[in-house]
């Protein structure tokens, strides 16, 4: 059995118990308040004494829930499956809320409590990279994720203190969102005043059944039709909401699992769309500050906007995210006995000392270190 989100709000809170079965990854991105969080095996092996107050099972698209109250209501318990899931209770919560207030108080928030961890990190990655010039025209991308959404507040207060005129567009490409994620966007977009401008694409039907690196494939298919689509507006630029972390992860990923030193570059020439640029403006910003600023003015995102993550076998398996969380953790453990290691990393490769390294590419030519030694005498 089911029940929808408004009919769980006309329930009294004392004659139900609601149960949060998502994993302890996905609620990294929300918790729901009041809610019980407990794995569906914990519950179904050991549920509650008290078989007189409604069991209500919350996953994170009201999928998986479903099975668990039936199971449960086969063991005689009155339990039911929360329609829609988690996407469901925060589409519900974020309708409630007004736009004028929320992005007033997420505004504030850039000014004051996070000035110098989000604000200046941010102008600082800008000035220092040179990532906005007068009379750019950018496409700010929005995936719907707390990276992206800041990345867009914080183009709209550059925009307005900004001593030199240039034009922001703010892109939101559905490659095949499902209706819930869709609208926890377009809902999101609203709260936060951010006039987004929508496009369709098919790009998840077409990976849907690729085996190899599909997750890859629609990375670069997704960046493709961005830039294609931002270069139709006249735009110059697309920004991209990659963070510090992103930066740090992958000169490790690339050292301990390509056999290479290199990194994330805060802004690149595209080599497909002429005359087109990628910059990534939050390329000094923390991603404990972000989730600090999403927690702190009470905002609610989606970890993935893939229709298919509750069945998902790509994005959500273990063999695609065990790499880049074995580097987070492995970051962690250096942190305990070297709290600068993340500062070192970051700083490597802005330190490289070419007289010390066996080979290197440049412009895809290689050079060796041997090409030249024997004339250094």
């Amino acid at each position: 059995m089911e029940i929808t989100v408004s009919e769980l709000e006309r329930l009294s809170p004392d004659s139900y118990i609601l149960y949060d079965t998502r994993s302890e990854q996905e609620k990294l991105y929300g918790v729901m308040e009041g809610a019980v969080s407990v794995s569906a095996d914990e519950l179904l092996s050991a549920p509650p004494e008290d078989k007189t107050q409604k069991l209500i099972i919350c996953c994170a698209r009201g999928k998986f829930s479903v099975d668990t109250a039936e199971q449960l209501s086969e063991m005689g318990y009155d339990a039911y499956s929360l329609s829609g899931g988690y996407a469901a209770w925060l589409l519900a919560v974020m309708q409630k809320e007004q736009a004028d207030e929320v992005s007033k108080r997420v505004e504030q928030s850039l000014q004051k409590k996070f000035r110098k961890k989000i604000w200046a990190a941010f102008t600082k990655a800008v000035k220092q990279y040179e990532l906005v010039k007068e009379n750019d025209r950018i496409a700010v991308c929005i995936s719907g994720g707390k990276d992206s959404m800041l990345m867009a507040k914080l183009f709209q207060e550059l925009h307005r203190h900004s001593d030199f005129p240039f034009e922001v567009k703010f892109i939101v490409m559905d490659p095949g969102y499902s209706t819930a994620n869709r609208n926890v966007i377009e809902e999101n977009a609203r709260k936060l005043k951010i006039p987004i401008e929508i496009f369709e694409s098919d790009i998840f039907d077409s990976v849907y059944n690729i085996e190899k690196s599909p997750c890859y494939l629609c990375a670069r298919m997704r960046r493709g039709h961005l830039y294609n689509y931002a270069k139709s507006l006249g735009c110059n630029k697309i920004a991209l909401g990659h963070h510090y972390d992103d930066v740090i992860e992958t000169i490790l990923m690339g050292m301990l699992y390509g056999a290479q030193i290199q990194t994330m570059m805060p802004k690149l020439h595209s080599t497909n769309f002429e005359g087109m640029e990628l910059i990534r403006p939050l390329y000094l910003v923390r991603e404990d500050d972000i989730k600090a600023w999403r927690d702190y003015n009470g905002l609610h995102f989606i970890q993935c906007a893939c229709k298919f993550t509750d069945t998902c076998t790509t994005c959500n398996n273990e063999e695609n995210r065990s790499k880049r969380v074995e580097i987070k953790q492995l970051i962690a453990k250096l942190k305990q006995t070297n709290p600068e290691v993340e500062k070192h990393i970051f700083k490597s490769v802005e330190n490289v000392n070419i007289d010390t390294v066996i080979a290197w590419k440049k412009g895809g030519e290689k050079h060796h270190f041997l090409d030249s030694y024997d004339k250094m005498i």
